[in-house]
């Protein structure tokens, strides 16, 4: 009945053991072990801040050439308009009618004060993205509003409040001018021609969000076979590193990608994934599959494992996976992979990314009452963990192909460093986001430059498919810690910028423990701890549950009312599972009236002596019944199961409330 909860059959490897067990490991623990790797001698920490600040320099004297470098700085996240601006993008993807997404705009957009991000000193793309701001937001001040104001408001009137939501569609027609290489694949083909010429490579990422049904499914993935065929005719033979290759998001190709669904992941998804495989192969493309949320790390790299060691599929070094250094898995799962590659005889293709779900990996994690967070909880150590996952792949380049994803022009010249002098294309390379890395990399790109590989990660798709994509990088980039932020805010020193995220920091920081400002899962209302959940994509979480709900439904359940005395006639009746009524899940015996009239003159009588207790005496019961529940939340999750028809989740869910 439950054995979908319990781990894979094949027992795990040492190496999957430790990517587990690292989800509950002490964030100091882990930092100290990373730090080791990441910290550089004393001579080429010299030459690190040395070429850094070359970087650097030559960036703020050439200044922005717009694009989400200029966004970001305009609309930071420490702005109230910025942080409007990312409430209205993130919510307007979970509203499905016109009526709602008006009065959301109302709301967000009225107050801003849009206006003052335009002038003849910011950039061209700045000026037209705001501009859709600044019409949205005067359409909906006050009719009292004077001038161009009063003339706009008048205007809605007119033509209804659908002229908002145009206003913002030709904002974001500009900004997806700038975001996304092309509409369709070929047309990014075609743009992607000029800067191939100057030395770039591609990897191109068909937009779109996870699938909510199959029809979604089949949709995405028609859209990554009818790439890949265009991909590997525009490769021309040239291989999966010198040639352009495909990122494949998984979650796009099914619409239950998630552990609890993993006999229908293995089933049904990796046929599918094994036949855009092939075609890849067939083209001797690259063929990433992406970083996605903490809880499906694990199902991705199952699917990596089949595919890697799947005998039609040999003889291929474009297979690719990507790694988000802010989980504090990233080490192990290096590790991992380096061990799959030399046990496939492939050459494994490995993108190194700083992580871009981090907003949302903290909430999860809070709302859920897990243990720990999947992610660092600050920025300085991830950047010590970009640097030792990259001094493992370096260390293992006969068997991985390391692809350093940045725009820090920090890690960029430790990575440069950390290498071999020797340079060989193949060695490994740089990535960057379209629309993102321009002003760093041309300085990287070129024989008179670093002379080192960049590949361009490009988003190709239509632009309403842009908003999610762009509310991510705008997270993602758009804090004040970000260098992408703090490369062109003239307040932020160059030192800062320079500054080794391996020296010694003062404060909590230098010791790997947890930021302060951000309260654990279990710590999210204060004095009140937080109920704790369970973690679904945890194996050994899972393994205890099955045990637990296998007990469960050996158990005899019986619900009666206090002090029922058992008479003959009065014959308990039997509660049937509503999946499977062969399973008598317990029984009830229903209270009489007698029963209950006694249960209330029971409770009025003591109501007073109650009433008159202190808060203490009041709350310790419903503070033991609490933990109660807390101690027994696996047998009960079965008991839900069994009773109402939930889902694990669904009944963890509601013992935890």
């Amino acid at each position: 009945m439950f054995e979908k909860f319990a781990p894979p059959h094949t027992s795990p490897s040492p190496l999957r053991r430790r990517i587990t067990a690292a989800t509950r490991a002490p964030e100091p623990a882990i930092i100290e072990e990373l730090l080791a790797l990441a910290k550089q001698p004393e001579e080429r920490q010299k030459k690190i801040t040395a070429t850094s600040r070359q970087l650097i320099a030559h960036m703020r004297e050439e200044g922005q050439s717009g694009g989400i470098a200029a966004l970001v700085q305009e609309y930071s996240l420490s702005s109230e308009e910025g942080v409007a601006l990312m409430c209205l993008a993130e919510a307007l993807l979970r509203i499905p009618d016109n009526a709602t997404r008006d009065a959301l705009i109302r709301d967000k957009l009225a107050g801003g004060e849009w206006d003052n991000h335009l002038g003849n000193d910011r950039s061209l793309f700045v000026n037209a993205a705001t501009w859709g701001l600044v019409v949205s937001g005067k359409l909906v001040k006050s009719p009292t509003t004077s001038g161009f104001a009063s003339s706009l408001t008048s205007l809605i009137g007119r033509a209804g409040e659908p002229v908002i939501r145009s206003s913002i569609a030709v904002a974001m027609d500009y900004m997806g001018e700038e975001f996304v290489l092309g509409e369709d694949i070929a047309a990014a083909i075609e743009r992607a021609k000029k800067p191939e010429a100057r030395g770039f490579a591609y990897s191109y990422d068909m937009l779109g969000e996870a699938a909510v049904t199959m029809r979604d499914a089949q949709r995405y993935f028609d859209d990554y076979a009818r790439a890949i065929a265009e991909i590997g005719a525009a490769s021309g033979g040239r291989g999966p590193i010198a040639g352009p290759g495909i990122s494949v998001k998984l979650s796009a190709l099914h619409p239950r990608y998630e552990r609890a669904q993993l006999g229908r992941v293995m089933n049904e998804l990796l046929p599918r994934l094994k036949q855009l495989a092939a075609e890849a192969r067939r083209h001797n493309i690259g063929f990433n599959i992406d970083a996605e949320e903490a809880d499906r790390l694990e199902m991705s790299l199952d699917l990596l494992k089949a595919l890697a060691l799947d005998p039609e599929l040999s003889d291929w070094d474009g297979l690719g996976f990507v790694v988000q250094a802010y989980g504090r898995r990233c080490g192990h799962v290096i590790d991992w992979v380096i061990d799959l590659a030399k046990r496939s005889g492939r050459r494994l293709m490995v993108r190194l990314v700083k992580g871009a779900y981090w907003d949302s990996e903290i909430k999860h994690a809070q709302a859920g009452g897990l243990e720990d967070f999947p992610v660092f909880t600050r920025k300085v150590h991830t950047d010590i963990a970009y640097l030792a996952c990259a001094r493992k792949l370096l260390d293992a380049g006969r068997n991985v192909f390391p692809q350093f994803a940045t725009h820090n022009a920090q890690t960029l010249a430790s990575i440069y460093h950390m290498a071999d002098d020797d340079f060989s294309f193949g060695d490994y390379e740089f990535q960057c986001l379209h629309g993102m890395g321009e002003a760093l990399y041309s300085q990287v790109v070129g024989p008179e430059k670093l002379a080192r590989p960049c590949r361009i990660y490009a988003p190709v798709g239509s632009h309403e498919t842009l908003l999610a994509y762009l509310v991510r990088r705008l997270l993602e980039n758009g804090a004040n810690s970000s260098f992408v932020n703090q490369i062109w805010d003239e307040d932020v020193g160059l030192d800062e910028l320079l500054a080794d995220p391996c020296a010694d920091l003062p404060g909590e920081a230098s010791l790997g423990l947890p930021h302060s400002a951000i309260a654990a899962p279990n710590g999210i209302y204060g004095k009140r701890i937080n109920s704790g959940g369970i973690d679904f994509s945890d194996e050994s979480e899972l393994a205890a549950l099955s045990d637990a709900l296998m007990q469960s439904s050996r158990r005899g359940w019986r619900a009666m009312p206090t002090g029922y005395d058992p008479r003959p006639g009065a014959a308990p009746q039997a509660v049937l599972n509503p999946a499977n009524h062969r399973d008598i899940v317990g029984e009830v015996v229903p209270s009489e009236a007698a029963q209950v009239d006694g249960a209330v003159s029971k409770a009025l009588a003591a109501f007073d002596d109650w009433s008159n207790l202190g808060t203490h005496h009041r709350t310790a019961p419903l503070t033991r019944a609490a933990d109660i529940l807390q101690e027994r939340m696996p047998e009960l999750i079965g008991l839900l199961i069994r009773e109402a028809g939930k889902t694990a989740v669904n009944a963890a869910g509601e013992v935890r409330e």
